[in-house]
């Protein structure tokens, strides 16, 4: 077995947890484009967005100054109750992959929603109850976001109203009703319930759905409804800002034992993870301080970064929300059903597509029957079942950490563990029963979706 200088857990101690988000905006030499209004092409301003947004998380939405804003106190002590997460060497895996490289995971599934949604999910709903409202509305791909906020809302006495990809409503009723358990309404998305939905029914008969058409259906339910805003687990700028505690404390956590990453990986799809762990690392990078290798995974059947184009688009399927500037494959792109529900979005972040652009940052894209190998070696030799969508960070980590082995090289990598996937045992019976299948789009495919996109100077 290999040294145990460093223990198999790093905890910090409650006191050490982050008392402010970082803002990497603030430190981006090239700030990400403005999002724009849909009707007139124009920036969207705080007026604009607050008939959606609540206020406050507008104002962290349009912030490209400050680097540090405050976690209120409500916030801080409700993260306590899960906070701060464990930092785990992955010695099992070291020793099984009989690899030099030394293994690292922040591991954010140790909370009742199983994932790190909630360290946003609590801050909305905390700002949408400070702001008197009656309610939010929001989509949810795997069901992650949904249960998390739904946890939220209940939290604060709030009225939630999930509309759920409808291929993970199919495949995840048990996440469905932990999100009922706590309050919140379940709608199957494309549904009947909106224009929207109905809208997209008609032109694509018996669909799956789609993260976009969630956004959509959930947009429009909250603009028709009197004292309540829509709310988003991943993309938008102030969702990555609220996920930095995860980063923030990964950082704190190797600085206690002066480790310093070479390689750090995330899944990407929308980039709320993702953002939330590199940010710090990124700042550094920004501000010519240090260096690192960072990757983002994405799926094969969905792969924004790898195979998408960097434009203003649509950020739903119904074209009813802003335009953003991000790696795209256009917002008509309804991907297969493949199981990692919560990477299965049409576009990046704009925060990460910038990044990306910039050559801060790599992406790769991979197969879902690779993932679930890496899933199943991972929870055989750690004592965790992966979320499908955290495998993807597996499937690269365990990789990189193989060519070290070729190479003899020691390299220190780090992953995000996104979450549990105990709800998603219908995909696992799937790949056991060697049912599951790798679908790729095709160039052609995705040239028509791009053709698609909208016309912006």
């Amino acid at each position: 077995m290999a040294d145990k200088k460093i223990p198999y857990k790093i905890y910090l101690e409650e006191s050490e947890m982050p008392r402010s988000w970082y803002n990497v905006r603030a430190d981006m030499k090239n700030k990400p484009a403005p999002l724009l209004n849909p009707d007139t092409l124009q920036p969207m301003t705080a007026e604009d967005l607050s008939g959606v947004f609540c206020e406050e998380l507008v104002q962290q939405e349009l912030d490209e100054t400050n680097a540090y804003l405050p976690i209120p106190e409500e916030i801080r002590d409700f993260y306590k109750m899960y906070r701060p997460s464990p930092l785990v060497r992955a010695y099992c895996l070291e020793e099984k992959l009989q690899t030099p490289a030394k293994i690292y995971y922040k591991f954010e599934g140790n909370n009742t929603s199983g994932s790190h949604k909630l360290n946003s999910a609590i801050a909305q709903a905390y700002y949408a109850k400070k702001q008197g409202l009656k309610g939010v509305t929001t989509e949810t791909g795997a069901g992650q976001w949904g249960t998390a906020l739904s946890m939220a809302c209940s939290y604060f006495d709030l009225d939630c109203k999930v509309f759920m990809v409808k291929v993970s409503y199919e495949q995840k009723p048990f996440r469905r009703e932990v999100m009922r358990t706590y309050g919140a309404s379940v709608t199957p998305s494309p549904s009947e319930t909106t224009a929207v939905g109905r809208k997209i029914l008609a032109a694509h008969p018996g669909t799956s759905g789609s993260l976009g058409c969630a956004i959509s259906e959930a947009v429009e339910t909250a603009a028709n409804t009197p004292g309540y805003r829509y709310v988003l687990g991943s993309v938008l700028n102030q969702v990555l800002l609220h996920q930095t505690v995860i980063g923030l404390e990964t950082k704190a956590a190797l600085d206690k034992y002066n480790i310093k990453p070479d390689i750090i990986i995330g899944c990407a799809g929308g980039g709320s993870n993702l953002g939330g762990l590199i940010s710090p690392f990124v700042g550094e990078k920004l501000r010519g301080e240090a260096d690192y290798r960072i990757i983002a995974v994405e799926p094969a059947s969905c792969p924004s970064l790898t195979r998408g184009v960097y434009a203003y688009d649509f950020c739903d399927t119904g074209m009813v929300c802003p335009l953003a500037k991000m790696y795209t494959l256009g917002s008509g792109f309804i991907p297969a059903a493949n199981h990692a529900g919560g990477l299965r979005y049409h576009g990046m972040s704009p925060v990460l597509s910038q990044l990306y652009h910039d050559g801060l940052m790599e992406a790769i894209s991979v197969p879902q029957t690779s993932v679930f190998e890496a899933a199943e070696q991972f929870a055989r030799v750690e004592g965790i079942l992966p979320a499908p969508e955290s495998s993807h960070a597996i499937r690269v980590a365990i990789d990189e950490a193989m060519k070290c082995k070729e190479t003899g090289e020691e390299k220190t990598i780090v992953f995000g563990l996104t979450g549990t996937g105990y709800f998603d045992m219908v995909a696992y019976e799937k790949f056991h029963d060697g049912k599951m299948e790798d679908y790729v789009p095709t160039d052609e495919e995705l040239a028509t979706y791009r053709a698609m996109l909208p016309k912006v100077e």
